[in-house]
């Protein structure tokens, strides 16, 4: 595939590497071009100095046959303008823009053919808060990532010594629940990625990746690891896009503090928060953290601009007491780094939003694309069309399916059943499997495996 990107920042980059890694077309244009040159220097990508809106410089990037356009640059107009471009110009046949503004969220019919010709819209802040805030309402949880509009979860948890399950093998978690189904789709053993069976023994360390009707999730957490206590008092440390749409989203529900260092912002914050006590200062100040009482928090959360502040303040908080603390951090070598150490969670935003990108440049009936374990592996729903003749997949048991190894069917929806991935569930046309891919280099394989016969059409 042909793929034009607009914006070499932290999403655009992270894009780039990820789609060129699976024998894309990549070009990329920026009007910074020492951004251009390290990434020049790391992947094998066209790329092009210039303003990403200007009709010659996209004509210059290839847009004329370009398949799909992703216009992520840090300007919301830059990005709209170039969508209407390559409609009204090139017929582009798809164009995705990164919007960040709730102004323009909020008028959808700005993006239709009529008006900026987005087909669709992704809002990285936004995806950030609700994954932040799913991470917050299961404090066990290391990821907490939804199929099916959220009726099927996938949750990723530590296994810790003395732990419910260390010790002993997978197939005790359906003796000791017979009542829910639930299946540990992958374990992750240092760093290395191992498929479960029923004879699996846990071992302390070990990263588990369980898959449950969303319903079910807490039972499951509980049966996995011994429950934390619910969280109830959170601070945010940076007031800026992510930080105050966070605070938004949790102060009806839990005691909220936002620390935010700029005063001018924080009078702005505390006139657009109605539950949330905001105050002025630097989050990495440890008196401030103390005289807040920072040992007191069920969950920290860092979110500033700039990772060492985001580091050194989750560090202590750490310290002093937080029970949960969460970094957001931009540069993916530090988050490899932090993870699972003194920070529980180190999140980076462009991993993050990967999976909404990714769903749509996967062929097939794609519906939604997870990036787990920092990129490594992906957990992919796919829907299922065609019949038995037109299809490799359809009115076959799951053990009869030949899927590429490593890949392997953690569950599936049927309307609004979720059905488990056992080898003798028959998969039936229009459900939703969801696929757990541990190496990446496998996904164009499934997507191949479930794709219809073009005799279908």
């Amino acid at each position: 595939m042909k793929i034009l990107i607009l914006g070499a920042g932290q999403v655009g980059s992270t894009v780039a590497e990820s789609l060129v890694s699976e024998a894309n077309d990549i070009t990329v244009v920026d009007s910074d071009g020492a951004k251009l040159a390290l990434l020049q220097e790391r992947l094998d990508l066209r790329t092009l100095i210039g303003s990403a809106s200007h009709p010659s410089v996209l004509e210059q990037a290839g847009i004329a046959d370009t398949d799909m356009l992703l216009a992520v640059t840090q300007s919301d107009e830059v990005n709209m303008l170039a969508c209407k471009l390559a409609f009204s110009l090139y017929n582009t046949p798809t164009r995705i823009a990164r919007i960040r503004s709730a102004d323009y969220l909020s008028r959808p019919e700005l993006f239709n053919k009529d008006n900026f010709c987005v087909d669709y819209s992704i809002c990285p802040e936004q995806i950030l808060t609700e994954y932040i805030s799913k991470l917050i309402e299961f404090p066990e949880a290391l990821q907490v990532l939804q199929f099916s509009q959220g009726k099927a979860s996938l949750v990723a948890v530590r296994a810790f010594e003395g732990g419910p399950l260390v010790g002993k093998p997978l197939s005790v978690l359906h003796d000791n629940m017979p009542h829910i189904d639930a299946r540990v789709a992958a374990i992750f053993r240092q760093n290395g990625p191992l498929i479960p069976e029923g004879s699996t023994v846990v071992e302390d360390g070990d990263e588990l990746f369980f898959i449950a009707a969303t319903s079910n999730i807490r039972s499951v957490l509980k049966e996995m690891r011994r429950m934390d206590k619910p969280s109830r008092r959170v601070m945010i440390v940076g007031g800026g896009n992510i930080g105050r749409r966070l605070a938004q989203t949790l102060e009806r529900d839990y005691q909220v503090k936002l620390i935010e260092y700029n005063k001018k912002s924080c009078e702005k914050l505390a006139g657009e928060l109605t539950n949330t006590l905001v105050l002025s200062g630097d989050g990495t100040d440890e008196k401030l953290l103390q005289q807040e009482n920072v040992g007191e928090v069920d969950v920290f959360c860092a979110l500033t601009n700039d990772d060492e502040n985001n580091i050194m303040s989750a560090l202590l908080a750490k310290q002093a007491g937080a029970r949960k603390v969460i970094a957001l951090i931009n540069r993916s070598a530090y988050v490899d780094l932090l993870q699972g150490g003194k920070i529980d969670i180190a999140l980076s935003p462009a991993q993050v939003t990967m999976g909404s990108l990714l769903a749509y440049v996967r062929q097939g009936d794609v519906a939604a694309v997870h990036s787990l374990r920092r990129g490594a592996a992906e957990a992919l729903e796919l829907i299922v069309h065609g019949d038995r003749k037109s299809s490799k997949v359809v009115g076959r048991r799951i053990d009869e399916i030949e899927l590429p190894k490593g890949a392997t069917i953690g569950a599936l929806v049927r309307g609004d059943e979720v059905i488990m991935g056992h080898r003798d569930v028959i998969i039936e046309a229009e459900d939703h499997v969801i696929v757990f891919v541990i190496n990446k280099a496998m996904v164009k394989k499934v997507e191949k495996l479930f794709q219809v016969n073009l005799g279908f059409f």
